[in-house]
């Protein structure tokens, strides 16, 4: 069946082609007095479908989900089912990417999977190009608890010596995690970079060679990184690069909602979980500080009836 607003634009069409608008009714099956019919959805959805192109042409690779929640930040609140009907309305749709055939994984639980930030840290590389044909070598470093993008050092020429320098720094900003997850490359399983993090007190978490999927967070944060900005920007130095891509690791950080998260922002869920460790840690304080300190109590000793002895 045709809908009722493609019913009045064949009735449209036939009175553009000279036929009366009783005559083009009757063939169309629509009541004339529907023809004055103005919906008023459509202008209350105006400035909603404006401010979605404004953010589709700002973010080209977020879908609608990811977008209500910037929606819902501008104080547009809707419900995800009209998200996607205005989405839809407007042609929108995220080009799909072409499937890759992929390997079907066993469902084996992660080796030294985080409970809470800061213990384990991955870490890879991804290589792009500028314009002027200089190679970029960006090494990235992520938190697998909060998702957060720790570091993102871009150079032409990375070694281990300068994985070593980028994680000085964060180890010194943001104290030492129980673990490192890398791959097998060069620069992770040099003799420089193993003696730093047995001086540190790091543990190492190597994947099994051809098995990506155990290092699951820096795949999927290396190919938001490839999506969301190497294949957007143009960079025409590598100085620009830098610039561009520390801006863009700024903006996952503190902007980008993430769905795994409950579409929070890493920083946020950061926060959030810092915060509800506190809160624990003061009830525990408070709980301590009522009942005391759990000690064992001691034992009262045992009275035994003494008897006099009975001597013949």
């Amino acid at each position: 069946m045709v809908s009722v607003p493609a019913r009045r634009q064949q009735v449209a069409y036939g009175r553009g082609r000279g036929l009366s608008a009783r005559r083009a009714c009757t063939l169309f099956s629509v009541a004339r007095s529907a023809l004055e019919y103005r919906s008023r959805k459509a202008a209350k959805d105006a400035p909603v479908v404006t401010r979605m192109k404004e953010l589709s042409a700002q973010y080209p690779r977020y879908g609608y989900r990811r977008i209500r929640i910037f929606l819902n930040r501008d104080g547009h609140r809707m419900s995800p089912g009209r998200a996607h009907r205005l989405w839809q309305t407007a042609r929108l749709q995220v080009p799909r990417k072409r499937p890759r055939k992929r390997i079907t994984a066993a469902p084996r639980p992660r080796p030294q999977a985080p409970s809470g930030p800061n213990q384990v840290w991955c870490y890879d590389f991804v290589f792009d190009h500028c314009a002027n044909g200089q190679q970029l070598k960006c090494l990235t470093v992520a938190d697998e608890f909060t998702k957060e993008g720790l570091a993102i050092d871009v150079d032409g020429r990375i070694r281990s010596g300068r994985v070593i320098e980028v994680l000085s720094r964060l180890v010194s900003a943001r104290g030492a995690p129980r673990f490192l997850r890398s791959d097998n490359g060069p620069e992770f399983v040099s003799k420089a970079l193993l003696s730093w993090i047995v001086t540190q007190g790091i543990g190492t978490a190597l994947i099994e060679p051809g098995k990506p999927w155990q290092n699951g967070v820096a795949e999927s944060f290396n190919g938001k990184f490839r999506d969301e900005c190497l294949s957007l920007e143009w960079f025409r130095s590598r100085a620009e690069a830098k610039v561009l891509i520390e801006a863009w690791r700024q903006h996952f950080n503190t902007v980008r909602p993430h769905s795994s998260l409950g579409y929070l922002t890493p920083a946020a869920f950061a926060a959030k979980v810092e915060t509800q460790d506190a809160t624990d840690a003061q009830a525990t304080g408070r709980i301590a500080a009522v009942h005391g300190a759990s000690a064992p109590r001691p034992v009262a000793p045992q009275t035994t009836s003494m008897q006099p002895a009975t001597g013949l």
